[in-house]
């Protein structure tokens, strides 16, 4: 007859060995998912701004030559796009992500709307720009900079939420998001204020050092941007807020409870 050797009291349970305990497990995979994206992401936003990033490498001085660089940024938020495309993903998928395929897929499917968006910004910020240099040696310099200097910085939040909401609403229209991106902006302008601080360190790692500033830089801020993009657009289309009923008739905010009450109708009728 089989006896049964019970353990000590007090003794720890012993643990079977080759077993992987799922929290921990969950959460390796969880981190390397994150470093994977981020390394994947500044190497494919390089790829995407490869002549930015060449002659940002290549020129001495490139604030002596503003306008070029600024027009060769017409390329970022297409890229922008793809990079948010990817966090996304690794928002849904965690572990099992390809940044990879998730940046391409993004990059493509919103150079729509993403290419027009970044012509509009450059040609803004090129006009006002061209504004602030003239402005500089005129004696109301001390109203209308101040004047430029938030117009800009309001059209580059506005881009950078904007090329966020091309990757959430795939299937609205550019105007449509850039309205709501204005308000957004204006709404939650300490987020705003949070996003140009991040892109103003991203501009100065890449005008520093370029190679290494565009190597690691940008992604990982890049990515709480994106996290504040998608959560003043996910608060502002909550049912339960007020802000629901202005941007719903802009943007359609995809509800399952409500594709299943419309496919249900027909078959009561």
């Amino acid at each position: 007859m089989n006896t049964v050797q019970e353990e000590p009291r007090g003794t720890k349970p012993r643990r079977r060995a080759g077993r992987i305990h799922g929290a921990g497990f969950e959460t390796f995979g969880s981190i390397f998912g994150f470093i994977y994206t981020f390394l994947a992401g500044n190497v494919l936003l390089a790829l995407a701004n490869a002549p930015l990033v060449l002659c940002l490498a290549l020129v001495a001085d490139p604030v002596a030559a503003w306008p070029f660089f600024l027009t060769l940024s017409v390329t970022v938020p297409p890229s922008l796009a793809g990079l948010f495309a990817s966090f996304q993903a690794l928002n849904d998928d965690g572990a099992a992500v390809k940044p990879v395929a998730s940046f391409l897929r993004g990059y493509v499917g919103g150079f729509r709307r993403a290419a027009p968006l970044g012509l509009a910004a450059v040609a803004v910020l090129l006009f006002l720009g061209v504004d602030l240099s003239i402005t500089l040696s005129m004696p109301a310099a001390a109203v209308l900079v101040p004047i430029i200097v938030v117009a800009a910085a309001v059209t580059v939040a506005v881009t950078v939420t904007a090329s966020a909401g091309v990757v959430l609403f795939p299937e609205t229209g550019l105007k449509a998001l850039l309205k709501a991106a204005l308000y957004l902006c204006v709404q939650r302008w300490y987020l705003s204020l949070a996003a140009l601080v991040l892109l103003g360190i991203i501009a100065s790692a890449a005008l520093l050092q370029p190679v290494l500033g565009v190597a690691l830089a940008p992604a990982p801020l890049l990515f709480v941007v994106w996290s504040n993009s998608a959560y003043a657009f996910h608060g502002a289309l909550h049912p339960a807020s007020w802000k629901h009923q202005k941007l719903t008739t802009e943007i359609r905010c995809p509800s399952p409870l409500l594709e299943q009450k419309q496919a249900s109708k027909p078959l009561q009728q």
